[in-house]
């Protein structure tokens, strides 16, 4: 493991390292912030997936989340949203193969080789955080748009696994919309029921977990109707009896302006759960 940066933040540090990542069978690039409470105890962590097109870069550089994570003392970690690398399959357009990993694990060639974004979130990069920082094994997770996406499965594949769970502008029911469809066609094959297992309106009628979830979304959010459409969560959480706070915010869009206005709200969420 290498540091490639490290940058003083709120009296804490803003570092991005790269090491081989056994589950991707590559090399990966992730972002951890560690608040100044890190220098004399081990404290909590907070995953934030981005999006597609994103790197760790988009998160660290735009919400402002640093801050928020000072005042309440939380780990921040932001890994890469895909696989990477010269051997690493790829595709035209920005919604498949390299930024598009969708934190799944394919099973379709060419993808299966390295996209097991899944895994590494879940299991190999945790073990990393917390054998190599001052981090304890209290964990919540968030992300934004197919991070929003990946932070709803993750938390509900992995009962007991994280403290509590966010998103901003989720991608809710992949399996009904374009990006979702195209995504799981090439990675997962054409069976529809291969795809419930990473869906999370699919996920929560046998979720084993009530962790309450927390959505915020834009109401002026381009791809709110194509691609977004929060009422299928809030009917499947219905359904479900799944406790859900879904706040729809007028006037945002899908930028990251939208996630610095309200980082500050859900960090502080995170950090009641995670310091219980």
């Amino acid at each position: 493991m290498e540091r490639i940066e490290h940058r003083a933040c709120f009296g804490g540090w803003q570092d991005v390292y790269r090491h081989h990542s056994t589950t991707l069978a590559c090399d990966m690039q992730f972002a951890v912030y560690l608040p100044p409470q890190a220098e004399a105890q081990k404290l909590p962590v907070l995953y934030w997936l981005s999006g597609l097109t994103c790197t760790e870069q988009n998160f660290i550089t735009k919400a402002g989340a640093q801050r928020y994570a000072a005042e309440h003392g939380v780990i921040l970690v932001a890994p890469d949203t895909s696989p990477r690398g010269e051997d690493v399959a790829d595709a035209e357009g920005y919604d498949l193969g390299k930024g598009a990993g969708f934190y799944l694990n394919a099973t379709r060639t060419p993808w299966a080789k390295h996209y097991r974004m899944h895994d590494y979130v879940a299991r190999e990069l945790p073990e990393l955080i917390e054998a190599n920082f001052p981090a304890t094994a209290a964990r919540s997770i968030s992300g934004h748009s197919m991070g929003g996406h990946g932070a709803l499965v993750i938390a509900l594949r992995n009962p007991g696994r994280y403290r509590s769970v966010s998103a901003f502008s989720p991608i809710v029911a992949p399996s009904h919309v374009p990006w979702g469809q195209k995504a799981f066609h090439a990675y997962l094959g054409d069976n529809p029921a291969d795809w419930a297992a990473w869906d999370a309106c699919a996920l929560l009628a046998t979720a084993e977990e009530r962790l309450p979830l927390l959505v915020d979304q834009g109401g002026a959010d381009e791809f709110l109707q194509t691609q977004l459409q929060p009422e299928r969560l809030q009917q499947a959480c219905d359904a479900a009896g799944h406790p859900l706070t879904l706040r729809l915010q007028p006037g945002y869009d899908h930028s990251y302006y939208f996630i610095a206005s309200f980082i500050g709200e859900h960090i502080a969420h995170h950090a009641r759960a995670l310091q219980d």
